[in-house]
């Protein structure tokens, strides 16, 4: 480890999207609504898994929203791990669509010229992007300060994934609330003491982040002038169970 990193702590968050309802599967909006599982939910699962695996991935802790899609989801892998306590938090649920819970996308669309364009605005009795994505850092940040030199598994929303990418590699949000993130979707997050990212992978789905060219991973922050940049080598390895 080189010398300049080894007084810092780390933690490695691996970043999961639930499994696909049948409100995901028809382009309806679900929010803080739920659904049940789509009929091909199994495949993504076992695709995560299998990419998991492959990254020889152990975790400390696993995190959920509190919304059933990402509950049952994290209890599939707790499961998995061997894992018996499983933490939920509201604060990483997806955005509050309020009024909007079950609308189909393309009226949503049509109706609101703001959607996914405007991270500011406030859906009728909701929120905005910027509210969730201000909650659910805050969130994670909380967890960093006192879980540091740990691996977490998160099992969140796509709104949730895009808020984390945009705030942790510096990116412009609006530009980025349309970006695709898969049921297969895999995000590796390395966070320093101080709660910034320093690397940065997707191993699973790639997310329009990188297939749009906005990311190239394994992404690493840039290193301050003087100093060598932090390495997958550089970072705590996933911890045992």
């Amino acid at each position: 480890m080189p010398a300049q990193l080894a007084t810092f702590n780390y933690m490695r968050v691996i970043v999961l999207r639930h499994y696909k309802t049948l409100l995901n599967a028809s382009d309806q909006i679900l929010g803080w609504g739920d659904a049940p599982r789509a009929e091909d939910w199994g495949a993504d699962i076992d695709s995560v898994q299998s990419h998991m695996r492959k990254m020889g991935y152990s975790f400390d802790r696993i995190y959920s929203s509190n919304l059933e899609r990402a509950r049952r989801t994290a209890m599939h892998y707790a499961r998995c791990y061997g894992i018996h306590i499983l933490y939920d938090a509201v604060e990483l649920n997806e955005v509050n669509y309020g009024a909007l819970y079950k609308k189909s996308k393309q009226w949503v669309t049509r109706n609101i010229p703001q959607h996914k364009k405007d991270p500011d605005f406030v859906y009728p009795d909701g929120e905005s992007f910027r509210q969730m994505q201000e909650r659910s850092v805050r969130f994670l940040l909380s967890q960093n300060e006192r879980f540091p030199d740990s691996t977490v598994l998160l099992v969140v929303h796509a709104g949730v994934i895009r808020g984390f990418v945009s705030h942790f590699l510096g990116l412009d949000y609006a530009r980025h609330l349309k970006d695709k993130i898969s049921h297969r979707y895999i995000g590796d997050f390395t966070l320093d003491r101080q709660g910034n990212c320093i690397r940065y992978d997707e191993p699973g789905k790639k997310s329009g982040f990188v297939r749009s060219g906005a990311v190239k991973v394994p992404w690493e922050k840039p290193a301050a002038k003087g100093s060598r940049p932090a390495s997958a080598a550089s970072v705590n390895p996933p911890a045992a169970i």
